[in-house]
């Protein structure tokens, strides 16, 4: 069976829809993402602190780890000054996370045919 760790969305979604929609994608993307990997086992708190000035900041630090722990990857910090940069670097977190998804499904998958 091929495990997805995250949900696959469309980069492109991640990066206009914001726009479209004056910042509100952005928050959810944020809330379904902290969903996602607080499924996975860490604990992102909740997306409500995002909306508080600084208290954002340590926000999106958090689940730049949460993202980082159940993506492999390192301590988060790369994820976080991605984040820092709105929707344009949600647009690269997400293709990040879908390209390491499909890495590990297709790994999964080959292990399992062979």
């Amino acid at each position: 069976m091929d495990r997805i760790l995250l949900k696959q969305r469309s980069a492109a979604a991640v990066f206009f829809l914001p726009l479209i929609t004056f910042g509100i994608y952005w928050i959810v993307w944020l809330a379904k993402t902290r969903g996602e990997v607080n499924g996975q086992g860490t604990s992102v708190p909740t997306t409500w602190l995002f909306i508080v000035p600084f208290v954002s900041i340590w926000w999106l630090w958090t689940l730049s780890a949460g993202i980082s722990k159940v993506s492999g990857g390192g301590t988060g910090g790369k994820f976080a000054l991605l984040l820092l940069l709105g929707n344009i670097g949600a647009t690269f977190v997400q293709a990040g996370m879908n390209t390491r998804s499909r890495g590990i499904a297709g790994s999964a998958h080959a292990f399992a045919t062979a």
